[in-house]
């Protein structure tokens, strides 16, 4: 059974920055394969950055790469979403979510333990 917690939400302008953190309960955190996911109003939920287990690959949506970094410590339990040069179009709730897997999926339905989600607001 794994818990997560998200933090760092907020209302940020447009081009503004936040950082989001999930921390994770248990001891198996290392064996997980880490997403963060969003879902806007009115919208399906997407994926948007993912990280294996070991923390050495990530992968991006293609609208965020170089502007969202994804990062974990696994000593920590927690794995963080730099999200830098915000567009008001990625006002959404953000979720972090834990695969029992070596790599991060893209498909939602793959993870296995959700958090309770963070809002992230950018006002144009």
């Amino acid at each position: 059974q794994v818990q997560l917690v998200e933090s760092g939400g907020g209302l940020v302008p447009a081009g503004g920055s936040l950082r989001l953190s999930c921390a994770a309960s248990g001891r198996t955190f290392s064996a997980y394969a880490m997403g963060w996911l969003r879902q806007a109003p009115g919208k399906e939920r997407q994926f948007v950055a993912g990280i294996t287990s070991n923390g050495v690959r990530t992968t991006y949506l293609d609208s965020v790469k170089g502007r969202f970094t994804i990062a974990r410590d696994n000593a920590k339990n927690t794995v963080y979403l730099q999200m830098d040069n915000l567009l008001p179009e990625e006002t959404a709730v953000y979720y972090c979510a834990a695969e029992r897997a070596r790599w991060p999926t893209m498909s939602l339905q793959e993870y296995d333990y959700w958090g309770q989600g963070t809002q992230v607001t950018v006002s144009s």
